[in-house]
């Protein structure tokens, strides 16, 4: 597995990130004893960085991955979680519950410190709380050596530009926006990478929308743009060809994403994933997928408080 450097810290991460939100039953209820033997056969083949959150599952997630970690090195892996959102509708950003959040995930993970903790899905809150109150209490806990790294996590590109040019942050995590889909990250990586702020990349498959079993009920994007991805599933299926595998060699190969974080609940998409990930994709169909998509290429489903997604990038016209 191909490590990348995680610019500004002292990290090596996989190609391939675990995306551990599956534990949690997210997309559907799970074996509980197959997902801790995915957790395991992924740490075997390389897969050395997991992302998860007390969100996924209630903690399920964690609770989960706590027991599958149970016995392993800590420092063979690298984890990251996080703070801010614990249900549909719940979110709390505040300093006290920050640290209750971070101790209560240390417990369930089983561990003496978190690699990295970022705030959860920021468009939700209050940016200004944020960056005055939720991102300092990270630090203190950063400082007392419960964990290592800051960032913070989101879908409208512009909360997390906003935050990030207000205060300083390790990471942050884009889901959804550098799919086959949406590509709109890539307009604001200069604007991350002149503030040392690495990007992480999530949701290559955007959500199961270019998947052949296809979205899930509760996704956001509108049946219009849903019906478009099955139909590319579809075509490329008939071409011999899944289009997850494509989805995720394409999002895989930017060099700009230290990992690209996937969901895996089990052992066979986990040696799948790590299969696909290391073979280039095919060009022609890569080509032949992305006019099939192309008439709802770039659309984004609103998310969180809209004064939260106001900033523009500075290559796009807006300034920093």
């Amino acid at each position: 597995m191909e490590l990348r450097r995680l610019a500004g810290t002292d990290l090596q991460l996989s190609k391939l990130g675990f995306g551990a939100a599956p534990l949690g039953d997210v997309y559907g209820t799970i074996d509980r004893a197959a997902g801790v033997r995915a957790v395991r056969v992924a740490l075997d083949l390389g897969v050395n960085v997991i992302d998860v959150s007390p969100y996924y599952g209630r903690t399920l997630a964690e609770t989960v991955l706590g027991k599958s970690l149970a016995g392993v090195d800590r420092a063979a892996y690298v984890l990251a979680s996080k703070v801010g959102r614990y249900g549909l509708a719940e979110f709390d950003f505040t300093a006290g519950r920050v640290r209750s959040s971070v101790d209560e995930s240390l417990g369930r993970l089983g561990v003496d410190y978190l690699d990295l903790v970022q705030v959860h899905d920021i468009e939700f809150g209050d940016l200004d709380q944020i960056v005055a109150e939720t991102v300092p209490a990270l630090y203190e806990l950063r400082d007392a050596g419960k964990i290592r790294y800051v960032g913070a996590t989101g879908y409208p590109l512009g909360a997390l530009g906003s935050v990030a040019a207000r205060v300083p942050l390790d990471t942050v995590l884009s889901y959804c926006r550098y799919t086959l889909l949406d590509q709109a990250i890539e307009d604001w990586l200069p604007f991350f990478q002149e503030r040392g702020t690495a990007v992480l990349n999530a949701s290559p498959l955007a959500m199961g929308a270019l998947t052949a079993r296809g979205a899930p009920d509760w996704h956001p994007a509108p049946r219009a743009v849903l019906e478009c991805c099955a139909r590319a599933a579809r075509f490329s299926g008939e071409q011999g060809s899944p289009l997850e595998k494509l989805a995720l060699q394409f999002s895989a190969a930017h060099p700009a994403f230290a990992t690209t974080f996937v969901g895996m609940a089990d052992e066979q998409e986990v040696r799948r994933n790590i299969a696909w990930v290391d073979q280039p994709p095919d060009d022609r169909l890569l080509a032949q997928v992305r006019a099939l998509i192309a008439p709802v290429h770039g659309y984004a489903w609103p998310s969180g408080r809209p004064e939260n997604d106001v900033m523009v990038p500075p290559r796009a016209g807006g300034s920093a």
